[in-house]
C-alpha cells in the first residue's frame, strides 16, 4: 500500500479489494477536513459512482475528529473515544455509499493549519499521484472554517507538485461552512444532488455522534440543497429539488501562476459589481 507519513492512517476498502488496486481505480475523489465532510459536499460524486462498474468514488479525510462538538449522549466522550467513534462512522458511510476506498489520515487540526509542516502535503501528493482522479471535490477557499481552508491550501500545494497531465481535469470547491449562494449566477457550478434521496439520507444519518451530539447536519444539508434548487431561478420551475453549489477551481490546479487569494477575491469583486450594477439600473 501507499507509504504515508501519518502513523495514524486508517484505510478501509468496502469490497475488500487490494488497497493499491482500490485507490488506482478512482475516478471521483473528495478530500475533506473532517469525517462527514465528503458526504455533505461531494454527494454529487458519490451518487454518480454508486452502483457503477466503471466509476469509483474515493474518500480522504485529513483530520482525526478530536475537536468535534458533543452533548447529550456524547457529552462525556473523551477526545480519544470520539476519534474512534468518528473513524467508525466514516467507514460506515463508505460501506453504505459503496466507496472504492476510504483513507483517514488522522492528523490533528493544528498540524494541517501549520503551513510549514509538510507531512500533510506529502501524504496528499502521494495519494493524488497514485489515484489520479478525473474529478476532485475539495473545500472552497472562501469557507469560514479555518481547518477547511487549510486543507484546501494543502491540497493545492500537493496538486501543483504533480505534472499537469496527471492532475484532475475537474476540481470543485464545495460549500459547507459558508454557502456559495453569493456567487454570481453564471459562476455557480450546479451539482445535482437529487439522485437517490434514500442514499443521501442514509449517508447523512450515519454520523450519529454529531447529530445526537448537538448538530443536526442531516437536516441542515438537506435544507440547504433544497433551498439552492428553489432559489436559483426566480422565473423558471425547478429542474431538480436538490442542488449543491461549487466554485470551479480547475484553473487554479491547471495553472500554477494563479494566486489562490487573488482568484478567490475575484469572485467577491464580481459579486460587488453585480450588486452595484443592479442598484444603479433601478435608481440606487
Amino acid at each position: 500500500m501507499l507509504k504515508l507519513k501519518s502513523v495514524d492512517t486508517a484505510v478501509f476498502v468496502p469490497d475488500q479489494s487490494d488497497e493499491a488496486f482500490a485507490l488506482a481505480r478512482t475516478t471521483h475523489m473528495c478530500v475533506g477536513a473532517h469525517q462527514d465532510d465528503q458526504e455533505f459536499m461531494a454527494y454529487h460524486g458519490i451518487a454518480a459512482c454508486y452502483g457503477s462498474k466503471d466509476l469509483w468514488f474515493s474518500g480522504v479525510t485529513v483530520t482525526d475528529g478530536s475537536g468535534s462538538s458533543r452533548t447529550g449522549l456524547y457529552a462525556n466522550t473523551s477526545n480519544a473515544e470520539m476519534m474512534e467513534i468518528r473513524k467508525r462512522e466514516q467507514n460506515k458511510a463508505a460501506f453504505v455509499g459503496d466507496y472504492g476506498i476510504q483513507i483517514q489520515l488522522g492528523y490533528p487540526s493544528k498540524a494541517v493549519k501549520d503551513a510549514a509542516s509538510l507531512a500533510v502535503v506529502d501524504d496528499l501528493e502521494t495519494i493524488f499521484r497514485f489515484a489520479q482522479p478525473d474529478v476532485l471535490y475539495v473545500h472552497n477557499p472562501a469557507d469560514k472554517h479555518d481547518t477547511h481552508v487549510a486543507v484546501f491550501l494543502r491540497c493545492l500545494t500537493a496538486l501543483r507538485r504533480i505534472p499537469v497531465k496527471e492532475r484532475p481535469s475537474t476540481v470543485y470547491g464545495c460549500e459547507i461552512w459558508r454557502s456559495l449562494d453569493w456567487l454570481v449566477d453564471d459562476e455557480k457550478v450546479a451539482l445535482d444532488a437529487g439522485a437517490r434521496p434514500n442514499l443521501a439520507a442514509a449517508l447523512d444519518g450515519v454520523f450519529d455522534s454529531q447529530i445526537a451530539g448537538g448538530k443536526r447536519y442531516d437536516l441542515a444539508v438537506h435544507g440547504r440543497r433544497m433551498a439552492n434548487a428553489t432559489f436559483f431561478e426566480s422565473h423558471a420551475v425547478d429542474a431538480t429539488d436538490s442542488l449543491s453549489w461549487a466554485m470551479d477551481l480547475t484553473p487554479l490546479v491547471q495553472d500554477d501562476s494563479l494566486d489562490p487569494l487573488t482568484y478567490t477575491l475575484g469572485y467577491i469583486e464580481r459579486l460587488r459589481e453585480d450588486v452595484a450594477g443592479r442598484l444603479k439600473r433601478f435608481g440606487g
